[in-house]
């Protein structure tokens, strides 16, 4: 099954609503779906996502999942490998970018200032 996806022609986002806490995150961290779905019960599909830090937001455990990642940063700055405390890491700033394959694990993840990422997420197709 390919990733589906509705045609948008550049349509205007409301960066103040439609953002949520994603399963399982702490609530400093927000996604907007942008286009797509992405189906872990059945292990299809994709989406995009933007994806924002609050200032000062961590996670505590590296995590893996068994789907495709893509993620740049568009602002701010992520840290990536930090502690349970939010403490320690590798600094990255706008304009970087990482492709994940499927049970790669990554994170934790934290940020001082706040940061913006837009990212996919996809099964590959079956």
């Amino acid at each position: 099954m390919a990733v589906n996806k509705e045609h948008f022609e550049f349509i205007q986002l409301d960066m103040d609503e439609g953002w949520e806490t994603p399963k399982g995150y702490p609530s400093g961290i927000k996604q907007k779906i942008l286009a797509g779905t992405l189906d872990m019960e059945n292990k299809c599909g994709g989406h995009t996502r933007l994806l924002k830090f609050e200032p000062g937001t961590y996670t505590t455990e590296p995590f893996e999942h068994d789907y495709w990642e893509e993620v740049y940063v568009i602002s701010g700055d992520m840290w990536v490998g930090s502690d349970v405390n939010g403490e320690g890491g590798e600094k990255f700033v706008a304009d970087t970018y990482c492709c994940r394959p499927p049970h790669v694990p990554h994170g934790p993840f934290r940020t001082e200032n706040g940061c913006l990422l837009i990212e996919q997420h996809y099964y590959d197709p079956q």
